[in-house]
């Protein structure tokens, strides 16, 4: 998977960086795996990075994202709505349900 950033804006009253970034890879990568990479590449813990959008191209290989990193993990919880909550750690618990 290539990860190529986009732009970066710095939301100081929501104490987080708004990033748009591009993949490009041979199927549309899940957001467990999206996290993952985002949070290795900017050197930041896991629970800091959420997505909020994935999106491929009809007939590319190519996937426009936003993702919101956050100072603190928790400010998250209390800034994201429920849904966007529950898309990212649903796909935590799936991936941790496999390996049992």
């Amino acid at each position: 998977m290539k990860m190529r950033m986009i732009s970066t804006r710095l939301n100081p009253l929501l104490d987080r960086r708004e990033i748009y970034f591009e993949i490009v890879d041979e199927s549309t990568p899940s957001r467990n795996r999206v996290r993952r990479e985002l949070a290795a590449q900017l050197k930041v813990d896991l629970e800091r990075v959420w997505i909020r959008k994935l999106e491929t191209q009809t007939g590319t290989r190519r996937t426009i994202g936003r993702a919101h990193i956050y100072e603190e993990g928790s400010r998250a919880l209390l800034v994201e709505p429920k849904y966007i909550i529950n898309r990212n750690k649903a796909e935590i618990r799936s991936k941790e349900g496999e390996k049992e």
